[in-house]
């Protein structure tokens, strides 16, 4: 009896050391799978971290496509302004041409590329000019269309103020400064009203060509803005396109009207067009970002790439 009790006791205490054992090893092993899942969690945040540090941050204002610098802009464009709405009348208010200035207008005194143009002189193609001229004024309110560029409608109104600006301070100063006759007056036995034109002091104001030069600046003006806020659309080539064909209409009839030369029409046009469209150039932000895809790296339980398309 006493055997048996001591041999029983034996086994049961094998069983339960062996019992310990296995849940040791049970417990050995899950810990053992914890930590390997807390590494791998790790390392995945930490691959993750660097991903992130290494991808470029959006800068600040990205989502701007002009920025404006005050101190530069306003009082810019408060001089250029400025100076206009005292020039202009002073350039229409000039001193009439007396018949005397008149008889003594040579064309052989008119450099050899501009000599042409002093025989040209068609009334209504004058009068169709400043039609253009008119209807390129508000020509960018279209640009209120599109409704990306309506966000923005009072910071590209002000560009388009200092691009006007811009270019008036070239027509009036010009203007101002040099008297050169138009092509018209040298036109001998005029009619009433084209002698009417002669005799005044606007026929002094040949150089340069303001109708071209602020049609330029206002079509190309709303080509450039628009070609900004849509880099990759088709349209804003007939944009330019329809620019460049409103302004040499309208310098092509201010040629027949006699109220250029060659010369003025070229370096209105020119400075038209430079202002039109360097202007929103010279504002234009850095790091605005319009791309339509943008890709991005991601991992975790598995790695890849994440692509965006932006409608």
């Amino acid at each position: 009896m006493i055997r048996f009790i001591f041999i029983s006791s034996i086994l049961l205490g094998s069983l339960v050391n062996g019992f310990a054992q296995n849940d040791t090893f049970l417990k050995k092993s899950s810990d053992t799978q914890a930590i390997a899942a807390s590494q791998a969690d790790t390392t995945v945040r930490k691959s993750h971290n660097l991903i992130n540090a290494a991808a470029p941050k959006p800068a600040t204002g990205s989502d701007e496509v002009y920025k404006l610098n005050l101190a530069v802009d306003i009082p810019l464009t408060a001089v250029t302004a400025g100076w206009s709405l005292y020039a202009f009348p002073k350039i229409y208010d000039k001193k009439g041409i007396t018949q005397q200035e008149l008889n003594n207008l040579n064309t052989n005194n008119i450099n050899g590329f501009d000599r042409w143009a002093a025989d040209v002189y068609h009334e209504n193609a004058a009068k169709n000019s400043d039609l253009f001229f008119y209807a390129a004024m508000p020509l960018p309110f279209v640009l209120l269309i599109d409704r990306e560029i309506r966000k923005d409608a009072l910071k590209v109104g002000f560009l388009y103020l200092e691009a006007m600006s811009v270019t008036g301070l070239f027509y009036t100063g010009s203007a101002y400064l040099w008297d050169r006759y138009r092509p018209l007056t040298y036109i001998k036995n005029p009619n009433a009203e084209l002698l009417s034109d002669q005799l005044s002091g606007n026929a002094r104001n040949s150089f340069l060509a303001g109708h071209p030069a602020l049609v330029a600046t206002s079509s190309f003006f709303v080509a450039s803005v628009y070609a900004d806020y849509h880099p990759d659309s088709k349209f804003k080539y007939v944009l330019y396109g329809a620019a460049a064909v409103v302004t040499g209409g309208t310098a092509y009839l201010r040629h027949r009207g006699g109220k250029h030369f060659p010369s003025d029409l070229i370096v209105g046009t020119t400075i038209g067009t430079l202002s039109g469209i360097l202007v929103p150039r010279f504002h234009k932000n850095k790091a605005y970002r319009n791309s339509k895809v943008r890709v991005m790296p991601f991992t975790g339980e598995s790695h890849g790439l994440h692509m965006v398309y932006k409608l």
